[in-house]
Formats: C-alpha cells, sequence, structure tokens
C-alpha cells in the first residue's frame, strides 16, 4: 500500500474528503518525524513505538577498493519497535492462512 491508498482507504473509513485525510497523514507522519529529531519518542498503545536510536561508529571496507579501511561514523537512526496488538494481528493471520502443499 502506498501514500495514495493509505489517503483513499482513511478518506472512506473515515468519512472526510480525500484532501483531508492526506492532511491527517502528512500531520501524523510531521508529528511523528519532529518528535523523533527532537530526541523523543511516540508509542502508538497496541500498534507500536517509533524511536531515534544512535547507531554507533565502526571500521568498515571500501567497496570499491577492498583492501582499503575507513571509517563508518555514528549515525542517528529510525527504529520501530511493534506492539503487542500488531504482533498478535500478524501471528492471528499467519495461523489463519492455509499452509503451502508441500512438493514431492
Amino acid at each position: 500500500m502506498n501514500k495514495a491508498e493509505l489517503i483513499n482507504v482513511v478518506a472512506e473509513k473515515v468519512g472526510v474528503t480525500k484532501k483531508q485525510a492526506e492532511d491527517m497523514i502528512e500531520c501524523l507522519v510531521a508529528t511523528i518525524t519532529g518528535e523523533l529529531t527532537n530526541g523523543g519518542d511516540v508509542t502508538i498503545a497496541g500498534f507500536g513505538q517509533f524511536l531515534a536510536k544512535k547507531r554507533a561508529g565502526r571500521m568498515g571496507v571500501n567497496p570499491q577498493n577492498p583492501t582499503q579501511k575507513i571509517q563508518i561514523p555514528s549515525v542517528t537512526v529510525p527504529k520501530f519497535k511493534a506492539g503487542k496488538g500488531l504482533k498478535d494481528a500478524l501471528k492471528a493471520a499467519h495461523a489463519a492462512a492455509p499452509a503451502p502443499a508441500p512438493t514431492m
């Protein structure tokens, strides 16, 4: 599902125009991005938690010259931890799906 499809689904389910749904989605993304940029996190109960984690610097190998070592600097990256409700929904969907037939 891409952004346009998500906007259509939200507009249909909530009963608002596509423009209003687009504004809602953009507001959600901007709010989460802003909070992570400021060092906070965003938790949506039953869905999950968005975090900003610092990945430590390390030594790596130059892909253009494998004999050369390069220093990879530390960087802050976004992380998502799925909540119990999301995990349970995926487990239930997986359990309900028929198992593939064995091939011989």
